[in-house]
């Protein structure tokens, strides 16, 4: 059997069988104050892979953070083999003020690789980049949707990749949805470093949603039960039905401004015609009705009170694949 060999992350090192809590300190707040972003190792004494939990790339993706958060308390990132890594929030910044992107305004997780001399953003990205990335196997990054939008539970990942596919299977969220990596992307470098990674959508941006969570961490029990790393203090539920893989999807627009009744719930399966929400006039004079456009699984919905028109208010799926 091969030795494990020392992990060297931001100037720390973590032997075998080791458990630390690193900072990556990057900036200060404004008052002068250090930033610190917590990442947690737990290592086995036996060699295998390293994976990545992460979460908070978009600060106000809490569900994300809750779902590494309780990874950590249920001791699931202790290793029966190889290396865990965990980053709860990464955004740290947006994590503080409630808000995606980062005090320049960017969206971090559209600035990877990044740049050691570029935006504050872009320098986050860089380290994660540097530091990091050069050590990791896998990666599950969890999201959820932004601005009111509901994510059903969901493992994103490009079509064409077989390996991926696979972990997907194994994952077995309720929806794999294939979807292009975005030029910026955590996961696009990821593609490129030919790290494995799993983006995991659930819930909405400052929201906490305990379904969601829990199927979250039963696909990432399922995922290191297959790479031989979840304890044996943990068991893996048996699979009541496999991921269901859309192929194509649309999004449905508000036609109308208004305030918004949704009706048909995010995971749900309806028919061309079915009646998905109403909007109507703050005065009781005026109701418009939304109905789906063609029969699918609705895999977002807009959550928001109210809606302008050409708002995005359902994600329906299209095609699935056969």
């Amino acid at each position: 059997m091969n030795e494990i060999q020392p992990l060297h992350l931001f100037g720390e090192t973590i032997e075998a069988g080791e458990s630390k809590t690193i900072s990556m300190e990057i900036a200060k707040l404004t008052t002068m104050n250090k930033l610190k972003v917590p990442i947690i190792v737990e290592r086995s004494k036996l060699p295998g892979p390293i994976v990545l939990f992460s979460a908070g790339l978009h600060g106000d993706e809490i569900n994300g953070t809750e779902t590494v958060r309780q990874i950590i308390t249920k001791k699931i990132n202790k290793p029966k083999r190889g290396t865990i890594i965990c980053i709860p929030i990464i955004n740290i910044f947006g994590f503080i003020n409630q808000s995606r992107e980062f005090p320049d305004k960017r969206d971090l997780n559209r600035v990877f690789p990044g740049s050691k001399t570029g935006s504050l953003a872009s320098r986050f990205a860089y380290y994660i980049v540097q530091e990091i990335l050069p050590n990791i196997d896998y990666v599950i990054d969890f999201h959820a949707g932004g601005a009111q939008r509901f994510n059903a539970s969901q493992i994103r990942i490009e079509k064409g990749n077989h390996e991926l596919k696979k972990l997907a299977e194994i994952f077995n969220a309720p929806f794999t949805l294939y979807s292009k990596n975005i030029s910026g992307s955590f996961r696009n470098t990821c593609d490129k470093l030919d790290v494995k990674m799993l983006l995991f959508e659930g819930g909405k941006s400052l929201d906490l949603n305990y379904e969601i969570t829990d199927e979250a961490l039963e696909g990432t029990k399922r995922f290191l039960h297959f790479l031989d790393m979840l304890s044996v203090k943990h068991s893996v539920k048996k699979v009541k039905q496999n991921s269901i893989y859309i192929e194509k999807s649309n999004w449905i627009r508000a036609k109308y401004s208004g305030m918004f009744h949704g009706i048909a719930k995010a995971g749900s399966y309806v028919i061309k015609g079915d009646l998905l929400a109403t909007i109507s006039d703050p005065y009781g004079k005026i109701e418009h009705n939304v109905k789906a456009p063609n029969e699918g699984y609705l895999i977002n919905v807009n959550h928001a009170p109210f809606v302008y028109q050409g708002d995005a208010i359902f994600h329906i799926s299209t095609q699935l694949e056969s």
